[in-house]
């Protein structure tokens, strides 16, 4: 723990590799006072008093904490004690159909989506609708729980699944290719050592596999938006905003997770970046990421998350102010978060 500056401490949930490294490294360059915390002991109530805020960084991957770090969250807030991410923050993460009544609440410009929790309105849905449509699970990051249908009998396929034995989370077949496809790109010992433990995941599955739960009786279909070779992902944290171009791999329509990145700000739309001010302002979020595609003249939002992989934007080149100047230099989004969480217990 470092040397006191204030009254209490500032709580850190800390995982290696995660947010929680450079929020840490902030502490002890700043001299702010806190203390390490784990978030799934029995007794973290108990551990927090005395703490002015608690940062946590949970993801989709930790099934655990999926389990209770809303409601945990939630408790904490109510109680007094700030933080991040707060639960405006968090609530949707990783969960596409909160998500959709979360964006028409605040008239968000989405894709169409169309969400069934009967499978015969499911099926009588599908019949009539027009194709390609998209399906896709409501849990689960990057490209591997999407979809491309492209009739009647695939929609029908998705829909009888998820409404009888239910998908998993884990698509093992679907990580296989993406090491495959990675390995061919990058021509790396890592990049082989990965397809080496794809092949594993084959025969024996994950911990993360064993413990995620089924997705179950829902069908969620979005429109495909035709013609795309990229989608844009705008982050914003506080007045900030910063963002990538993530370019679409040959004989695919996914962007996520493909690798291939422009990090030129000129190719931002400005439009997506206002935007993704008013619904931060709207949602009332610390910290989130917009995923945008062209629909013939106009960028339409695809989903929301409050975490994204940090590595992939330490290329950035700059970051956007809320009156959408540009500003020139390397970013640090751990630093983002910190000094504005820090800023907020003043108020």
């Amino acid at each position: 723990m470092s040397k006191n500056k204030r009254n209490g401490f500032l709580a850190i949930h800390h995982r290696e590799g995660s947010f929680s490294n450079r929020w840490i490294d902030y502490c002890k360059k700043n001299n702010i006072d806190y203390k390490l915390v784990d978030c799934f002991d029995h007794d973290i109530l108990k551990n927090l008093k005395g703490a002015y805020g608690l940062m946590w960084h949970w993801t989709h991957w930790d099934f655990s904490a999926q389990i209770f770090a809303r409601q945990l969250i939630k408790v904490i807030e109510d109680s007094g004690t700030k933080v991040f991410p707060s639960f405006n923050t968090c609530w949707h993460f990783d969960d596409k159909i909160s998500q959709k009544y979360l964006l028409e609440s605040i008239d968000a410009r989405t894709v169409d989506t169309y969400i069934f929790f009967k499978k015969q309105k499911a099926i009588d849905w599908a019949k009539k609708t027009t194709y390609p449509k998209v399906f896709k699970l409501s849990a689960g990051a990057g490209s591997s729980n999407v979809f491309l249908v492209k009739n009647f009998n695939e929609a029908k396929d998705k829909i009888n699944k998820i409404f009888n034995t239910g998908f998993s989370q884990i698509q093992r077949s679907y990580f296989l290719k993406e090491r495959v496809w990675h390995f061919k790109r990058d021509k790396s010992i890592t990049s082989f050592l990965k397809i080496l433990i794809g092949l594993g995941m084959q025969f024996f599955p994950t911990n993360l596999e064993k413990n995620s739960k089924k997705e179950r009786n829902y069908a969620y279909f979005q429109d495909f938006i035709p013609n795309n070779n990229c989608d844009i992902r705008i982050i914003v944290i506080g007045t900030r905003a910063f963002a990538i171009k993530r370019l679409i791999r040959d004989g695919d329509f996914r962007a996520s997770g493909s690798g291939k990145i422009s990090y030129n700000p000129t190719e931002i739309p400005k439009d997506c970046i206002r935007q993704s001010f008013q619904y931060s302002s709207k949602i009332k979020s610390q910290c989130m990421a917009y995923d945008y595609v062209k629909s013939i003249n106009k960028w339409v939002l695809i989903e929301v998350s409050y975490a994204f992989n940090q590595k992939v934007y330490e290329d950035c080149q700059g970051y956007w102010d809320i009156d959408l100047n540009w500003n020139e230099g390397k970013i640090n989004p751990q630093n983002f978060m910190i000094i504005d969480f820090l800023e907020s217990l003043k108020e």
